[in-house]
């Protein structure tokens, strides 16, 4: 966190949007996941976990704030610009909530269906890094002033979400997918499976 909002990079997020984008990146992929790691114990409200729910925060914090009018608005003033990092962490938050699901938390899903989960959160953020880098013109204006070329700075930012987004999404959805399918992983899923119907009094 103090990397993307305290370092310098955070002082470079007027100047390029390639140091803004990787601001919004280490707090959703970084400083998110690794925060639910180090909880335990801790509980979402009824459905507030769901990876219907979740998905559909990350993705709305993602498109909107990329909205040429929401960005403008959050470049221009202080406190929206705060408010933006925090939106951001937030979504990571409960994004990763489903695929690392801290200790004491329950899953309401199946363990195959998180790899699934990772894949379709890729496609929202590959159509804007393709947008970004491909479009042929200057989206946010806030950064025409620069003594760089706008355009290029784009096509960076672009280019380094895609990147970044496929490689954080998609390792460990693979890592997830191969542990699943390791005989071990099978077995001791059916042994916490019998072990919870047991407890539960479907096994007498």
């Amino acid at each position: 966190m103090w990397i993307a909002v305290g370092s310098p990079l955070a002082g470079m997020d007027h100047q390029l949007l390639t140091a803004h984008m990787a601001q919004h990146l280490l707090l959703m992929t970084v400083a998110a996941p690794l925060i639910l790691m180090s909880l335990s114990g801790l509980a979402l409200p009824w459905g507030t976990n769901h990876p219907v729910i979740c998905w559909l925060a990350a993705t709305a914090a993602v498109i909107g704030w990329h909205v040429p009018a929401l960005f403008e608005l959050g470049m221009r003033s202080a406190g929206w610009h705060t408010f933006e990092h925090a939106t951001f962490l937030a979504a990571g938050l409960l994004f990763w909530w489903p695929v690392i699901q801290p200790w004491g938390s329950l899953a309401n899903h199946p363990r195959w269906s998180v790899p699934l989960y990772l894949f379709l959160a890729t496609l929202p953020c590959d159509a804007l890094s393709a947008f970004l880098t491909f479009c042929g013109r200057v989206v946010y204006p806030h950064y025409q002033a620069l003594g760089i070329s706008p355009l290029a700075d784009q096509e960076r930012a672009g280019a380094l979400m895609w990147v970044w987004v496929t490689f954080v999404y998609l390792a460990p959805a693979a890592a997830i997918t191969i542990r699943m399918l390791s005989p071990r992983a099978q077995t001791k899923d059916t042994a916490l499976y019998a072990a919870s119907a047991a407890r539960d009094g479907y096994i007498r």
